[in-house]
C-alpha cells in the first residue's frame, strides 16, 4: 500500500543531507558494521543508509512506502555497487516470506508508523532465527518536561508537519513487549540510549 505524504516527502528530501551532517550519518555507520547476509532496510526513505552497508551484505531490500522518496532511492541503488531491491510496502504488512532475512535494518522509522506492535511483529515474522534487528530511533523522553512536552506536540501539530512522526513513544517498551531482547545492552541491561534526555533508542536486538 503506498503512502501519499508528497510535503513531507519534498521537504525530507531537502533537509535529509543535513540531518546526516549533523551526525545521524556517523550513527548510521556504527549501526550498519558488520553486518552479513540479506538484510531488510525497512522504511528505506531515499536510500541514505545504501552507502553505509559493508560490502558483507549480500543483498538488500529496501521498502519505502512513499512514491516520491521510493524513486530516489531507487536511483541511490542504481549508483552503489550493492545487490539492492527497493520496493514498495509497509512495515506493518512487510512484503517477504516468512523467515526469509537475516537482519532487519530501522532507521528513524518506527516513530511514524500506524501500529508499533504490527510492525515489531512483522519483523519477528520476516526474520531468520537467530537473525537480528538493528535500529536506530528516537522516543520518549527521560525527563517529565521534555516527555510532556513531546506529548503535546503529538497532539497537535507534529504528526502532521513531520509524515506521521510521534516523538513521545516509547520505542525501548515495545522492543521489549514485541519479545526482542537487546544484544548490545547499555550497562543497565537494556537498549542503549543517550544520557540526559534519553531521546535516542539504538543498537542490536533478537527475538527471545
Amino acid at each position: 500500500m503506498a503512502q501519499h505524504r508528497p510535503l513531507f516527502s519534498r521537504i525530507y528530501r531537502w533537509a535529509s543531507p543535513l540531518i546526516e551532517r549533523g551526525g545521524i550519518g556517523q550513527r548510521r555507520r556504527k549501526l550498519l558494521d558488520g553486518l552479513t547476509g540479506e538484510v531488510l532496510d525497512l522504511g528505506a526513505g531515499t536510500g541514505v543508509n545504501f552507502v553505509h552497508y559493508p560490502e558483507s551484505v549480500t543483498h538488500i531490500v529496501a521498502v519505502e512506502p512513499d512514491p516520491y522518496l521510493r524513486n530516489i532511492a531507487i536511483d541511490a541503488a542504481q549508483h552503489t555497487r550493492m545487490s539492492i531491491d527497493v520496493v514498495g510496502g509497509r512495515a506493518e504488512s512487510i512484503p517477504m516470506p516468512d523467515a526469509s532475512i537475516d537482519a532487519v535494518i530501522t532507521t528513524l522509522v518506527l516513530c511514524s508508523v500506524t501500529d508499533v506492535d504490527q510492525a515489531l511483529a512483522e519483523i519477528r515474522r520476516v526474520l531468520r532465527p537467530g537473525g537480528e534487528l538493528r535500529f536506530l530511533e528516537h522516543g520518549r523522553g527521560e525527563s517529565r518536561l521534555i516527555y510532556r512536552c513531546q506529548r503535546v506536540l503529538d497532539a497537535t501539530v507534529w504528526p502532521y508537519l513531520f509524515g506521521g512522526c510521534h516523538l513521545s513513544r516509547d520505542i525501548r517498551h515495545a522492543l521489549g513487549r514485541a519479545g526482542f531482547v537487546p544484544s548490545t545492552p547499555d550497562g543497565a541491561g537494556r537498549f542503549g540510549y543517550r544520557r540526559g534526555s534519553g531521546i535516542w533508542v539504538y543498537g542490536t536486538a533478537r527475538a527471545s
